[in-house]
């Protein structure tokens, strides 16, 4: 990354801090919208039946309970280990497409090493869509991986990238996506407009991590909010629609009064305690 890390992973979610020296105080963007209720138990089923349908030892393992426990053990993590799996591809496109930015700023990069990493993952395809989608779009890049803060509300995040399009700002988000049946990118999910808005209303942006040093938000004013969804077969750009950003921005803050006293709840301590029960009457 460009910027030494500001964030880290607590208790109450992934934080940040307003220099490498201090103590994390807020919430990213990130942590405040996972507080919106997700159903994942169709899919977390789905996974686990799936896994288990196409483990080799299912057959063998039917007449043995301790087996067969074990190929049961296993499907039960098939969600888990997608999600992660899914988590270190996104990471790593990611970061070829930082690279391809800071390489269009001239500035030091990894690019090549970077497509390389996907190559030996085989997923030099997203890199390759990528790199088409840089080319038609032409993206002028102003700030790559760029942290900014919000004191009023309590928050901090990092945006993928800030760059001039056709003349327009813009402030562009990056979701690696699977591909349907189709052969089609998957569609992004709504919330990255909640995400793009809490970038968007930002009141300052690093300077340097380890001074802690920042400045005003330039880009409170950006013209354009995207939606980058990143394929192996195809890269699809999205806007957030310009009528909906208030009440995106008014659930951002919903959603960050729900963090805030959740986390005021887990640090109170236990909500239950036993009662013990009452001591015995006096027989008259």
């Amino acid at each position: 990354m460009t910027q030494p890390r500001l964030a880290e992973q607590t208790e109450y979610g992934r934080m940040y801090a307003r220099s490498t020296s201090e103590q994390a105080t807020v919430p990213s963007i990130t942590t405040v919208l996972s507080r919106a209720a997700t159903d994942l138990d169709g899919w977390y089923g789905y996974s686990a039946a799936q896994a288990a349908v196409q483990d080799d030892r299912l057959r063998a393992a039917l007449g043995s309970p301790a087996q067969l426990r074990a190929v049961v053990r296993d499907a039960a993590r098939a969600a888990e280990r997608h999600r992660d799996d899914a988590a270190a591809r996104g990471d790593r496109v990611h970061t070829y497409a930082e690279q391809i930015a800071l390489r269009a700023l001239g500035k030091p990069h990894r690019a090549v090493e970077a497509r390389a990493t996907l190559a030996e993952h085989g997923e030099e395809r997203f890199a390759s869509r990528f790199d088409e989608w840089w080319d038609l779009y032409a993206p002028e890049p102003l700030a790559v991986e760029v942290t900014v803060w919000n004191s009023t509300v309590g928050y901090a995040g990092t945006l993928d990238l800030v760059a001039r399009i056709a003349g327009k700002v813009c402030l562009i988000d990056y979701k690696t996506k699977g591909t349907d049946r189709d052969g089609r990118v998957k569609s992004l999910d709504a919330k990255v407009v909640t995400q793009l808005v809490a970038g968007l209303k930002a009141e300052e942006s690093l300077v340097d991590a380890e001074a802690g040093t920042w400045e005003p938000w330039a880009y409170g004013g950006a013209d354009l909010l995207l939606g980058v969804a990143v394929g192996e077969t195809e890269v699809v750009p999205v806007q957030a629609v310009p009528a909906v950003l208030e009440q995106h921005w008014y659930k951002f803050c919903a959603l960050h009064r729900l963090w805030t006293q959740e986390t005021a709840l887990a640090a109170a301590g236990p909500a239950l305690r036993p009662v013990p029960p009452p001591p015995p009457r006096e027989q008259p």
